[in-house]
């Protein structure tokens, strides 16, 4: 019997099995002088499909926690800078919430600009020299000076100059900026910074001659920002005020939209469809006697007409024609 050997290849598709290579259950002999590395030295693989997240990397802020971080690091010396420009505590107050809640409302800008502290300094300096609030009622009457009678010279002194020397004297004597940025903060030039700045201090200095010293002033300045126990309002509550005052101007401005369109189709629905002439406006009739009856009479009436009766008499004869 002839036997046929099958020749040799890969079994049958539903025969196979996948070849794994076996690792060596021995370890491997290091080379001498070297030792096997520990847990300490063995680093691990890393996973597959997952990024690697370096450990040093800071933990990303919400929205609402950089904002309130800005606003915690800001508003308590902006209170005290916005006091020393008003006079005015409750306006400080409210000029630093305003200006921190247009800072909420433009956030994605703030954040990404360069100096979101000078932004919000900015907007709330603005606010507090706004004209306007001299129309206000309750801005209308003075507020309680400082105890101290230094402090209240000092104040008085600063707010008998002009807003923009006063600015410009607070930034850079007070908050310790630069004469550029200074100016740039103004929105002024560099020479007109620094003649402000000059001006401010020689009338402070006319007044108080102690403070002619760049030094003094400042070291002055700070003391009475300080000596006022000015407080900001909670982070929530800005924000939360920001917020509501978007809603009420957003539905403001759609209920005023909607009656314009209602007085457009209102408009629409009653005017004419075709040419209507106008009708030809009324002219007075003249020649034509008032009406009126017989009232009673003047006294020039009364007197020609005792002047007619007493002449029936004694007047010219009457005149007949004669037939000839």
């Amino acid at each position: 019997m002839v036997t046929t050997q099958t020749p040799a290849g890969p079994p049958p598709s539903g025969n196979r099995r996948r070849l794994r290579r076996s690792r060596p259950l021995t370890p491997v002999q290091e080379p001498a002088g070297r030792t096997a590395p520990g847990p300490a030295d063995t680093e691990p693989e890393p996973r597959a499909g997952l990024p690697d997240v370096p450990s040093d990397q800071p933990r990303q802020l919400t929205p609402a926690q950089a904002f309130d971080a800005l606003y915690a690091f800001c508003a308590p010396a902006l209170v005290r800078q916005t006091y020393l420009l008003t006079g005015r505590r409750e306006l400080a107050r409210e000029a630093v919430e305003r200006a921190f809640q247009l800072a909420w409302q433009r956030w994605p800008d703030v954040a990404r600009d360069r100096d979101p502290a000078g932004w919000v300094r900015a907007v709330a300096y603005d606010c507090a020299l706004s004209p306007w609030h001299r129309f206000r009622p309750r801005h209308r009457s003075p507020e309680p000076p400082p105890a101290d009678p230094a402090d209240r010279e000092l104040l008085h002194a600063l707010l008998t100059l002009p807003p923009a020397y006063r600015r410009t004297l607070v930034l850079y004597d007070g908050v310790g900026l630069d004469l550029p940025e200074t100016a740039a903060e103004t929105e002024a030039s560099t020479p007109a910074a620094a003649s402000r700045l000059t001006h401010a201090r020689e009338a402070v200095a006319a007044r108080l001659p102690e403070l002619a010293d760049p030094a003094a002033l400042h070291r002055r300045l700070l003391e009475l920002a300080s000596a006022e126990r000015l407080g900001a309002a909670r982070p929530t509550h800005v924000r939360t005020g920001s917020e509501r005052r978007n809603v009420f101007w957003t539905r403001a401005a759609i209920a005023f939209t909607v009656t314009i369109v209602g007085a457009t189709t209102l408009t629409l629905r009653t005017a004419p469809t075709r040419y209507e002439p106008p009708i030809a406006p009324a002219q007075a009739v003249r020649g034509v006697p008032a009406v009126g009856g017989m009232g009673p009479l003047s006294r020039e009436d009364r007197e020609l007409r005792e002047k007619l009766r007493k002449a029936e008499t004694s007047g010219p004869e009457r005149v007949f024609p004669e037939a000839r």
